[in-house]
């Protein structure tokens, strides 16, 4: 029942952007294709099949395969990813993935340093401009990284590729201390950021992913486009493929965000 409550608020929500509603729908996933940024050790995305063409009965047909990893584009990290007992992909709640959306602007911090870790102070001093990070809110960390995609050296920090590039990994990420104030003292549905991973390149233990998860807080991980939010007001809807056991999945994101609010 609860699941049904969602996706009708879901379709309602849909229904008011094409409707009557000054609401505009931004979307904040990249493309998946041959570019799309992957892990290093991940093969990356493979589109297989041919053009299509006009059948002998006359009409159009083209239909593609693709393989993936979990991991790899705009996607979601469930909690399974780093807790033995989190939630995996198809057990996460729809509540979980739709919410009042907040934009925090880490911009001017990781062009000073592109290993920066958006910290507690940085929260509390965006509540201070802002008002509080409402409870059960989706939480967005722009860093700018995204200007980057698909450039992997640029984004990631190198373009090698296997274990061995792990090492050389540098982006932004999302403190393990702010993660615990997230959940604890706002309690937030989920956190999504710009850059390939939520824990910043330079992790060893992942940390932040391990604090998310532990409270089932699942992770939006290569968001794309977050310039164009504003500070608060908008509302997120984040739906994963539904792959059944996952540890993460593919994920189309979306903002819904009144005229006038930039």
């Amino acid at each position: 029942m609860r699941a049904r409550v969602c996706v009708v608020a879901l379709l309602a929500a849909f229904a008011c952007a094409h409707g009557e509603s000054s609401e505009q729908l931004v979307d904040l996933t990249h493309p998946f294709d041959a570019e799309t940024v992957y892990w290093p050790t991940e093969e990356g995305f493979v589109l297989e099949g041919e053009r299509g063409a006009v059948t002998d009965a006359g009409y159009y047909y083209e239909a593609h395969r693709f393989r993936a990893a979990e991991h790899g584009g705009t996607h979601l990290d469930a909690p399974i990813h780093f807790q033995a007992q989190g939630q995996r992909v198809d057990e996460i709640p729809l509540d979980r993935l739709i919410g009042p959306g907040v934009l925090i602007d880490a911009l001017a911090a990781c062009l000073a340093d592109r290993d920066h870790e958006v910290g507690v102070a940085e929260l509390q001093a965006w509540e201070t401009r802002h008002g509080k990070i409402p409870r059960g809110a989706i939480v967005l960390l722009y860093t700018g990284f995204s200007r980057h995609w698909p450039d992997r050296a640029s984004y990631l920090g190198t373009a090698e590729r296997g274990p061995a590039a792990l090492a050389d990994l540098h982006f932004p990420g999302l403190s393990v201390e702010a993660a615990r104030w997230l959940v604890a003292e706002r309690e937030v549905r989920a956190v999504g950021i710009d850059t390939a991973s939520i824990d910043h390149g330079q992790t060893k233990t992942y940390d932040t992913h391990r604090a998310l998860f532990a409270s089932n807080v699942p992770a939006f991980e290569n968001v794309a486009s977050l310039d164009l939010l504003p500070p608060r007001g908008f509302r997120v809807v984040a739906l994963p493929m539904k792959i059944g056991g996952g540890s993460g999945a593919p994920l189309r994101i979306v903002a819904l965000v009144p005229d006038g609010a930039r």
